[in-house]
């Protein structure tokens, strides 16, 4: 696909719905929520932010769309989005990028470098986080952190929670992909089924099959409300 970006896209309701994920096993999770609908696009682009930055860029370059969505699979922050629950994101934070300094770490908002923070279509947001209400589907909402490195301790965790006041979730793509959708002029949501609990790391306690069921439920969902 041509990876150009040099045009904005019309935002237009005549476009299709792009969703991103990282992995193939969310793209089929969120396929088979869809039920074959041809007003979406599902690609997984690859781990981390980089990858889906450039997936989702090149998409955008070669389709036209009118909304664009991450999607997949994450940690919730014990005490607000608790495993097995749906997660909408109300900010897409990327919650790493910035520089360790002896005071602390000083994100590139405070540097001076550019925004940590990205904004996700509130309207549409709102509409999911009812849908889900509506379905009996446990949910929750509040910004979803982008990092490059998986939280494994207590004392990351709670270092990103007082970062970010009110984080729901973590994952590793979704600031990747709204910055991707920015350079296009479209909106963004971000969507994440919580598999584990953000803090140390315990494999055994993940719940995966059962996140992925999760996100086949929310995906149903879009078909209402996207």
């Amino acid at each position: 696909m041509n990876s150009s970006t040099s045009g904005v896209h019309s935002a237009g309701q005549d476009g299709r719905v792009l969703i991103i994920t990282a992995v193939d096993a969310e793209r089929e999770a969120v396929l088979r929520g869809l039920g074959g609908s041809a007003r979406f696009e599902v690609i997984a682009a690859g781990v981390g932010p980089a990858a889906a930055a450039a997936g989702t860029a090149a998409a955008l370059a070669a389709g036209n769309y009118r909304l664009v969505v991450s999607a997949g699979i994450g940690g919730g922050f014990p005490g607000r989005a608790a495993v097995g629950s749906i997660v909408a994101a109300t900010a897409i934070v990327a919650a790493d990028l910035g520089a360790e300094t002896p005071e602390g770490f000083r994100s590139v908002d405070e540097l001076g470098f550019g925004s940590s923070r990205l904004a996700v279509d509130s309207a549409r947001t709102a509409r999911f986080a009812e849908a889900l209400a509506a379905a009996g589907l446990p949910g929750a909402s509040g910004p979803v952190l982008t990092v490059s490195t998986v939280t494994g301790s207590s004392a990351t965790a709670e270092a990103l929670a007082a970062r970010v006041p009110g984080a729901a979730a973590e994952a590793m793509e979704g600031f990747g992909v709204a910055t991707a959708a920015a350079q296009y002029g479209l909106p963004v949501m971000e969507v994440r089924a919580i598999s584990n609990a953000v803090g140390p790391r315990d494999r055994a306690a993940w719940r995966i099959p059962e996140a992925l069921k999760a996100l086949e439920a929310a995906s149903t969902l879009f078909l209402e409300v996207l």
